[in-house]
């Protein structure tokens, strides 16, 4: 079996539907991601893996122990954290640290060496309040206090939200280092170049799961010609590549236009003419590998594929 194991899960929080039918498998040691929106159902699904809700019907079962028969024993072996800075302010940085050590009847002492490579980047502002921390330091404050009871898995939601780009990735080099000592990784993230980071993908939408997979093995399954285009006026651009006869999808990405077209094969100058004839300038046209927002996009307009 799986180390962890979710098996048609399901959650409605009064009228919303906020899981639906969800089955997926994460493996010992793996570093999974779940990828998607806002409102998709990431934190929903986090909060029943660590006991923290109930599903309304389905099973979740960690290392052979169910979520809700066993939700104690999971307990002791799940370090979490939640997408909102949910450590005590107004405590030091050690003192928060020492708090979470003694829920678990352990202490800094005892684990240092997991958390070492994490806390001695903060240890210097052991003093400081948690409230007064910048977000790249708060990001590794939670994570020592996930780690400081040596779990065998981690779920962390949206972890690199409201940090710089630096911290970002320094945080993902830390999460591979977490999984070479073993540690089973769960990390949601709406953004989606983090996606790449991540040995396998659940992209998720409106509570639904659209593709499991790694990342490449997605991009590969990418189904149209897909290119990318800009001109003197991105805006007209748009509207007219929206009203072409042979548009499949039209979708800003940065400074381009990601287009993609209803017939197998399409060739570029024929993409040019059709602007040039509209009276567009500057025009750039070439064709392109698809990323993953590429993908999800495609499986969000087409669920069926």
């Amino acid at each position: 079996m799986s180390f962890i194991q979710a098996t048609h899960i399901n959650k409605s929080f009064n009228d919303t539907h906020a899981l639906k039918d969800i089955s997926f498998s994460v493996e010992a040691g793996e570093l999974f991601g779940l990828i998607g929106p806002d409102g998709a159902g990431k934190t929903t699904l986090f909060r029943l893996f660590t006991t923290l809700l109930l599903p309304d019907s389905g099973t979740i079962q960690i290392d052979g122990l169910d979520v809700v028969k066993d939700y104690k024993s999971i307990r002791k072996h799940v370090g979490y954290m939640p997408g909102r800075f949910s450590l005590y302010q107004d405590l030091s940085v050690e003192e928060n640290l020492q708090f979470f050590a003694t829920i678990f009847n352990s202490s800094i002492e005892e684990n240092y060496d997991l958390i070492a490579p994490i806390y001695s980047q903060i240890e210097k502002f052991k003093t400081r309040k948690a409230g007064d921390l910048s977000g790249g330091m708060k990001q590794k404050l939670a994570l020592s206090c996930a780690l400081i009871h040596k779990p065998r898995v981690l779920f962390l939601d949206e972890p690199t939200t409201g940090v710089d780009v630096v911290s970002r990735k320094e945080f993902w080099e830390m999460l591979a280092e977490l999984k070479e000592k073993g540690i089973t990784i769960l990390v949601s993230t709406p953004y989606m170049d983090e996606a790449a980071l991540c040995e396998r993908v659940a992209l998720i939408q409106k509570g639904e799961i659209l593709s499991i997979s790694t990342p490449q093995q997605i991009t590969d399954a990418f189904p149209h010609q897909l290119f990318a285009l800009r001109s003197n006026n991105i805006s007209k651009l748009i509207s007219d590549l929206e009203i072409y006869k042979h548009s499949q999808s039209v979708y800003p990405f940065g400074q381009y236009i990601h287009y993609t077209d209803k017939r197998e094969k399409t060739a570029l100058g024929e993409i040019r003419s059709y602007l040039e004839n509209l009276g567009h300038q500057h025009i750039e046209v070439q064709e392109i590998q698809a990323n993953i927002e590429d993908c999800f996009m495609e499986l969000m307009n087409n669920p069926s594929k």
